[in-house]
């Protein structure tokens, strides 16, 4: 059985997505169709704007979202479908391109919920008020109770569970730095603040969530066409209502992104192909589980690769 997955915010870089674009015109399509749902060329910006304003996070969502379509485009050119398929996965944003990927959402609405939500996560906690920080060699159970320790009254929540040993906190900027230091006094082998502009996956989103309840209300949400395994559950789900109200969750809740790999392996994947900007989900997969098959598609020269390979 083979999984889908699909990266997050971090993964963007200048210029990702072209050659896909320059060698299929059903990939090019994606990001016009995009530029047209924003009122704008993302696609501009993505391919040689600077890394800086690409990676704000209203921008860095809707193009992450497109370059994954753009390489999922490419494979369906090239005979991959999602008849190929068992499960889809995202993280975080990434669920939004699982769901675009599997039919679920329209390319253009998915872009301008993206839009909303980058829009709605920056808004909704003043700059410099919040933080993020990635503990490295904790498990899940550690971090939790080095985020429970430095709360003190504030905000300070697991917000990423990324795979054995990455847990990122975040929350009320003095607690998360608190973590930090208490992480690194229980073992920890690094323990850092996040280059993010925003605490997300936390209570403190409360007000974005209400924004993307509402936006969501106004899209057409189709049953998919394979089961995506929702980050709030770490299982499958299918059904477009539950769908809708896991999303809204989604930003305040934790990535259970550790526990799905291990959902899906638990029940029949042995292989996992990431479709668009960069690896790093196929790092944190490995490292959750060992015997899993991997492959990227962010190249047409991955495009060709995995398409043989699929297709036997």
């Amino acid at each position: 059985m083979r999984a889908f997955v699909f990266p997050g915010q971090g993964a963007q870089t200048i210029g990702m997505g072209k050659a896909l674009a320059d060698a299929y015109p059903a990939s090019k399509a994606v990001f016009d169709e995009v530029d047209e749902a924003l009122g704008e060329k993302l696609s501009d910006l993505i391919w040689e704007g600077d890394i800086e304003t690409l990676t704000l996070t209203a921008n860095a969502q809707p193009a992450l979202m497109a370059t994954s379509m753009a390489a999922m485009r490419a494979l369906e050119a090239e005979g991959v479908t999602m008849d190929h398929v068992d499960y889809v996965a995202g993280h975080s944003l990434g669920e939004y391109s699982a769901l675009a990927a599997a039919g679920a959402f329209q390319v253009g609405d998915a872009a301008r919920l993206l839009r909303t939500r980058g829009e709605a996560m920056q808004s909704a906690v003043p700059v410099g008020v919040g933080a993020m920080a990635v503990l490295l060699g904790l498990n899940f159970d550690a971090a939790q109770a080095v985020a429970s320790e430095a709360a003190q009254c504030e905000v300070c929540q697991a917000a990423n569970d990324n795979d054995p040993s990455q847990v990122v906190v975040s929350g009320d900027k003095a607690a998360v730095e608190r973590a930090v230091e208490i992480a690194k006094e229980q073992g920890a082998r690094r323990a850092m603040l996040l280059p993010v502009s925003a605490p997300f996956h936390c209570s403190l989103m409360a007000p974005a969530a209400e924004v993307m309840a509402q936006a969501l209300a106004e899209v057409d949400i189709e049953r998919p066409a394979v089961p995506v395994v929702a980050n709030v559950l770490a299982k499958s789900v299918s059904d477009p209502a539950t769908i809708r109200s896991l999303l809204v969750e989604q930003v305040t809740g934790s990535v259970r992104w550790r526990e799905s790999v291990s959902w899906m392996a638990e029940n029949g994947v042995t292989s996992t192909v990431e479709v668009g900007a960069g690896k790093a989900l196929t790092g944190m997969i490995r490292r959750i589980h060992k015997e899993m098959a991997t492959a990227n598609v962010g190249t047409p020269e991955d495009v060709s690769a995995v398409a043989a390979e699929i297709k036997g």
